[in-house]
């Protein structure tokens, strides 16, 4: 058995086997690939995969499950990820055009009352 400090020392957990670094599965990019996606964000898969590009099983997965338009934090908890993790493979994706997102407004955005009230009126005399 390897001891602390070996170099050929491997991190276990008993249920799960060997466990693999968040920073390995994304092969250490920067925070900043995926800072442009929050929870919020809806993410959708684009059309089929070329069969020569070169996927992480999680990011294959990810297309899997966005056939259907899924928020990143949802995208996270399916993958039981990190979601800094999840947040570089979305933005690994995104770049290669495979997913597209969708940006829920915030509320700055929404209209207000004044124009909604009004809208409102309009439809009413109609």
């Amino acid at each position: 058995m390897p001891t602390a400090g070996d170099p050929d020392e491997a991190w276990y957990d008993d249920d799960a086997g060997l466990l693999t670094r968040p920073y390995v599965v994304t092969r250490a990019a920067g925070v900043e690939d995926g800072r442009r996606l929050d929870l919020i964000t809806v993410v959708v898969a684009r059309a089929a995969v070329p069969a020569a590009t070169p996927l992480f099983p999680e990011q294959a997965r990810i297309l899997e499950l966005c056939q259907r338009p899924l928020s990143v934090a949802e995208v996270g908890a399916q993958l039981d990820l990190p979601l800094g993790t999840v947040r570089v493979l979305l933005g690994e994706l995104l770049d290669a055009g495979l997913i597209e997102t969708h940006v829920s407004p915030t509320l700055s955005e929404l209209p207000s009352r004044e124009l909604l009230e009004a809208m409102l009126t309009g439809l009413q005399a109609l």
